[in-house]
C-alpha cells in the first residue's frame, strides 16, 4: 500500500514537473520581475494578469495596489472596467442570431431601426448589422466620443446624432473605430430578441460560464467589492479619477471584470465554443466573429513578426510568428486591458490594469506571446518606454507653455463677460460659459459632473482644465469678429476624441444663430 502510495505520489510530481516544463522559461522565471519592474517605470498601481494553455489556467494573479495609498492588494478577482473588450461579447451575441438564423449580418440597419441615417444618405441606407461590428463606416476612430462618451444621452440620442458624424473616409474602404455602431448592434438584437444586450449576453454567455463576478454596466461599480480605481498620470502627478459611466454605450464598452472570470471566456475560446465539455456556443458562431471583414494593416512590421492585421466581429486579428491570433483592448479613463488568444497554440492571455496612460500591458501582452511563440527576447517595455518618453516630454513642454501664459495675467481684448453664453455645436449640443472671478466656467450639457475652468492666456486663447484630469488641459481658442465673440473650439484628451469641437455662440446682436 506504501509502495502504490509512493508511486503515485512520484507520478504527480513528474505530471507537475512536465507542466512546469511546457512553461516558457520568461513565465517561469522571470515574469514576476518583469511586471514588478514595469508596473514601477509606468506607475501603474495595480494589475492583474491571467494565462491559460493547454486547457488549464497556468497563471490567474493580481500584483500592486487597487487604489494609490492604500493597501487593498489586487487579486484575480479584482474588478475592471474592460471597456472594448465588451465588443467580442456583443459580436459573438449577433452571431449567434445569425447562425439560428434570426437576423442576418447582411440585413440592413433601417429593417430594425427605420429612423437610422449616416452623413451620406446613400451609405445609410446601405449600412448593415455587419458594418456595425466592424468599423467600416469611414468615420475617424473615436469620431463623436467626446459627446458619447460618459454623457447623460439616451441610447437612442447617440443613435440619431451618428447622422451628424461627417467621415473623412470611404463607407466599406476606410477603417475607423465607431463604438456607437456597437450601440446600434446592441439594439438590433433587442429589437430582435425582446431581451435587453445586457440580460442577453448574461443568460447566453457569461451564465453558462460561471463568470459570477462580471457585470454589464458601469453603474454602481464604485460600491462593489475589490474594485481598482482608476488612475491617470498624463497631466500631472498620478491621481485617482472617477470611474467612467458608460451604460449608454453598453454593447460597445461597459462591462466590468476580473482575469479569473476571462480564463473562462478564453477557455472557450480556445476549445471552439466548448467549455468543462459543454457546447456552449455553437462553433460556427465563434468563426463568424473571427472571420475578417476590414483589413486594418497589410504591410510586414518592422517591429514584431506580423503582416497582416484585420477586424472581424468585435475581434482583431494577425499573424504573429507564424500563428493566428485574435486579441483585443479595451480603454476606459484610469483602466487599460487586453484579452488574447492564440488557437493554434491552446494559448490565451487577459491583463488589466489601473493607470490608463501607459503602454505597458501592451508590451507585456507582447513579450509573452514571443516567450510561447519562440520569438527572440526584445525587451518590449523598454522599447515602448522610449515613445513614451518622446510623447510625455513633448506634452509637459505644451503644458508648460500654457502655464507661462496664464503667469503673465494678460487682459483679454474685450471684457470677459463678453465671452459668457450658451454656445452650440451640431453633433455635441450646447456648453455654457459663465464668469467667475477672474476665471470662466464651461458647462456642458451632456455632462453635467463635468467641468472646464478657463484661465486666460492672450490672443483670446484660455488654458482650459478639466475637472476630471483624464480629459485634460488645452488652450481653448476663441473667434472674434467685429468686437464680439461668435464661436470657441473646445479639445479633449485623444483618449476620448482627436478632434476639437467648434461651439457658436448662441446669438449675435441679439439675432439667434
Amino acid at each position: 500500500m506504501k509502495h502504490t502510495r509512493l508511486i503515485t505520489i512520484c507520478l504527480l510530481l513528474l505530471i507537475s514537473s512536465l507542466s512546469n516544463a511546457q512553461q516558457p522559461s520568461f513565465v517561469s522565471d522571470s515574469l514576476d520581475s518583469y511586471i514588478e519592474r514595469g508596473m514601477k517605470q509606468w506607475q501603474i498601481p495595480g494589475l492583474a494578469i491571467a494565462i491559460v494553455k493547454n486547457g488549464k489556467v497556468v497563471l490567474s494573479k493580481g500584483y500592486g495596489v487597487r487604489e494609490l495609498g492604500k493597501d487593498d492588494k489586487v487579486d484575480e478577482n479584482t474588478l475592471f472596467i474592460i471597456a472594448s473588450n465588451s465588443k467580442l461579447f456583443t459580436g459573438t451575441a449577433i452571431a449567434k442570431l445569425d447562425h439560428e438564423k434570426k437576423l442576418s449580418l447582411n440585413d440592413k440597419v433601417t429593417q430594425y431601426i427605420p429612423w437610422f441615417r449616416l452623413y451620406d444618405s446613400t451609405s445609410g441606407k446601405l449600412a448593415n448589422i455587419r458594418d456595425m461590428l466592424c468599423h467600416r463606416l469611414g468615420t475617424k476612430t473615436f469620431q463623436g466620443d467626446f459627446t458619447f462618451w460618459d454623457s447623460n444621452l439616451p441610447k437612442d440620442s447617440i443613435i440619431w446624432k451618428m447622422r451628424y458624424l461627417k467621415p473623412t473616409g470611404e463607407f466599406r474602404q476606410d477603417y475607423g473605430y465607431c463604438n456607437s455602431a456597437f450601440l446600434v448592434a446592441g439594439e438590433i438584437l433587442t429589437k430582435v430578441t425582446g431581451m435587453s444586450w445586457e440580460n442577453y449576453v448574461q443568460e447566453n454567455m457569461l451564465t453558462p460560464l460561471g463568470m459570477r463576478n462580471t457585470y454589464m454596466n458601469t453603474t454602481g461599480l464604485a460600491n462593489r467589492v475589490n474594485v481598482a480605481a482608476p488612475h491617470n498620470n498624463l497631466f500631472n502627478s498620478i491621481t485617482k479619477i472617477p470611474f467612467d459611466n458608460v451604460d449608454n454605450l453598453g454593447p460597445a464598452t461597459s462591462m466590468v471584470s476580473n482575469v479569473n472570470d476571462l480564463t473562462k471566456w478564453l477557455l472557450l475560446q480556445l476549445d471552439s465554443g466548448k467549455y468543462m465539455g459543454k457546447q456552449v456556443l455553437p462553433w460556427a458562431v465563434l468563426q463568424k466573429t473571427r472571420d475578417i471583414n476590414i483589413i486594418t494593416g497589410s504591410r510586414k512590421s518592422t517591429v514584431y513578426p506580423t503582416h497582416f492585421r484585420g477586424y472581424g466581429l468585435g475581434v482583431y486579428s494577425t499573424d504573429y510568428a507564424g500563428k493566428q491570433v485574435y486579441w483585443h483592448t479595451g480603454g476606459a479613463f484610469g483602466h487599460v486591458t487586453n484579452v488574447c488568444f492564440v488557437p493554434e497554440e491552446n494559448l490565451g492571455i487577459t491583463i488589466l490594469t489601473n493607470n490608463d496612460n501607459q503602454s505597458f500591458f501592451e508590451a507585456l501582452r507582447y513579450q509573452l506571446l514571443d516567450a510561447y511563440l519562440g520569438v527572440s527576447y526584445a525587451d518590449r517595455s523598454k522599447f515602448q518606454w522610449g515613445f513614451f518618453e518622446q510623447g510625455k516630454k513633448k506634452l509637459d513642454e505644451e503644458l508648460s507653455a500654457l502655464q507661462e501664459k496664464v503667469n503673465k495675467k494678460n487682459l483679454p481684448e474685450i471684457k470677459p463677460e463678453n465671452f459668457t453664453g450658451d454656445y452650440f455645436n451640431t453633433v455635441y449640443g450646447k456648453i455654457t460659459i459663465t464668469k467667475s472671478g477672474n476665471m470662466l466656467i464651461c458647462r456642458f450639457q451632456h455632462h453635467p459632473d463635468l467641468i472646464g475652468y478657463m484661465e486666460y492666456m492672450d490672443n483670446n486663447e484660455y488654458r482650459l482644465t478639466y475637472s476630471n484630469i483624464g480629459y485634460g488641459i488645452y488652450p481653448a481658442k476663441f473667434s472674434i469678429k467685429d468686437g464680439k465673440v461668435i464661436a470657441v473650439e473646445i479639445k479633449a484628451n485623444d483618449f476620448v476624441e482627436s478632434d476639437a469641437y467648434i461651439f457658436v455662440k448662441d446669438s449675435l446682436d441679439g439675432v439667434s444663430k
